[in-house]
C-alpha cells in the first residue's frame, strides 16, 4: 500500500509534533509548514491526499487557504480537515461552507484524529487503504495489480496501469496532458506530452477487447477523462 500524502499546516510547535509521530508512525508521509502562503505552494507542486489545516496560522488564514485550495484545479478535491479552538456552531458552518470535509476542535485526541483521516481518505481515495477501485464494470484491486472487466483479467503494462488508476482515483475530471505526465510519470519526468497520447491508446486497446464500450473520453483541446457514469 502507498504512503498517503499528509499536508500539515500548524503554528503550534508542541502539537504539531505529537501529531507528525502519530501519523509517521502509521506510516503517512508528513509535509509541515506554519505559513499559509507556503501551504498553497506545497500543495500546488505536490497536491497531498489530504490537508489538516489550523484556523489561526501565520500569513493567510486557514479559512482563507482552504477557500484557494477548493479553487485550485490541482487541489479542488482534496480533503481538508480544519483544526482550531473556535467551537462555536457558527465557526464550523463557516468552515464546512468554505470547503472543509470535517472539522476537529482542540483540544482532540491525537489517535482519534488519525482514525478520522483514515476515515475520509478510505471514503474519498480507497486505494490508499488497499481497497479496490470501482467504476462500472471495472475493478481494480491496487494490492494484487489486477484489472478486471466485467469479471474477465485485463492485462495492463506499469504506465497503463497507473494511468487508470489515476483515472479511477478522479472520475469525471478532466486532465491535460501535462497534468497526466506530472501525476502518473512524476515532476521529475522528461517524457514529452504526446507520448501520453500513445498509453492511452493503449489503454483503451486494453479495456475495449471484446468490443466493450469506451469509457475514456477525450476532451477537444482539454485532455481526457474517465466517463463519470462508468459503464453499462
Amino acid at each position: 500500500m502507498s504512503k498517503a500524502k499528509l499536508l500539515l499546516v500548524e503554528d503550534d510547535m508542541a502539537l504539531t509534533e505529537l501529531l507528525i509521530w502519530h501519523f509517521e508512525r502509521e506510516e503517512f508521509n508528513v509535509k509541515h509548514t506554519v505559513d499559509g502562503e507556503e501551504a498553497l505552494l506545497l500543495a500546488r507542486e505536490n497536491p497531498p491526499d489530504l490537508v489538516l489545516l489550523d484556523w489561526m496560522i501565520e500569513g493567510l488564514s486557514g479559512i482563507e487557504v482552504c477557500r484557494r485550495l477548493r479553487r485550485m484545479p490541482d487541489t479542488a478535491n482534496v480533503p481538508i480537515i480544519m483544526l482550531t479552538a473556535r467551537g462555536e456552531e457558527e465557526d464550523r458552518v463557516r468552515g464546512l461552507e468554505t470547503g472543509a470535509d470535517d472539522y476537529v476542535t482542540k483540544p482532540f485526541s491525537p489517535r482519534e484524529l488519525v482514525a478520522r483521516v483514515g476515515a475520509v481518505l478510505r471514503r474519498v481515495r480507497p486505494a490508499l487503504a488497499g481497497e479496490p477501485l470501482l467504476h462500472g464494470d471495472i475493478a481494480m484491486d491496487t494490492v494484487s495489480y489486477k484489472v478486471r472487466r466485467d469479471g474477465e483479467v485485463i492485462p495492463l503494462g506499469p504506465t497503463e496501469f497507473r494511468l487508470l488508476k489515476h483515472f479511477l482515483e478522479h472520475p469525471g475530471r478532466v486532465f491535460s496532458r501535462e497534468r497526466l505526465l506530472d501525476s502518473v510519470w512524476g515532476h521529475d519526468s522528461d517524457i514529452e506530452p504526446r507520448t501520453v497520447d500513445v498509453h492511452i491508446r493503449r489503454l483503451r486497446k486494453a479495456l475495449n477487447k471484446g468490443g466493450k464500450t469506451d469509457i475514456i473520453r477525450t476532451v477537444r483541446s482539454a485532455g481526457y477523462a474517465l466517463d463519470a457514469e462508468g459503464a453499462g
